[in-house]
């Protein structure tokens, strides 16, 4: 069973998973808004990987027989100066996920909460991904700019992002 500090902790990156979620969906009608269908889809895939993550953690508290705090989300930014923005707003936000996750598993450790610190090794290995993945985007916008071809071809091929599989 876990422990309230955990139970709470836990609850918290609920909350924060669910943001991640609106925040990739108001990228998402940003980019749409910009006449960037292939980025909207990228970020509107994201939004859906976030959403699965939450449902990860609500999952695991159910299973472990805590209780689940549904807390208020925090409207997200939607305003950026450009396509880089996006991303590079994607890949702080995604290294403060990872900062966050690390925390999760000092406090399992701390806790001595076995169970917990295995789940969130998933977590661990998920968090290298997603920051390899933004990077690896921002360091593309950097090379085409926010104008022409480059980014018509960019957009395309962000586009073609497949829906990650169901989280384990």
């Amino acid at each position: 069973m876990l422990n309230e500090t955990m139970n709470d902790a836990l609850n918290e990156q609920v909350k924060w998973e669910f943001y991640s979620s609106f925040l990739y969906l108001a990228m998402a009608a940003y980019c749409a808004e910009q006449g960037l269908p292939g980025c909207a889809s990228w970020m509107r895939l994201q939004a859906d990987e976030e959403r699965m993550h939450a449902m990860k953690f609500y999952d695991f508290i159910l299973e472990r027989g805590g209780s689940v705090r549904l807390h208020a989300i925090d409207e997200p930014k939607s305003a950026f100066d450009s396509m880089l923005d996006v991303f590079e707003y994607g890949l702080s936000h995604e290294r403060e996920v990872t900062r966050r996750i690390n925390e999760l598993v000092n406090l399992a450790m701390d806790q001595r909460d076995h169970a917990t610190s295995i789940f969130l090794q998933w977590f661990v290995t998920e968090q290298v991904e997603e920051e390899d993945n933004f990077s690896d985007v921002v360091a593309r916008f950097r090379l085409v700019g926010s104008k022409g071809e480059g980014l018509f071809m960019l957009d395309k091929e962000l586009g073609g992002r497949a829906p990650a599989p169901a989280a384990e």
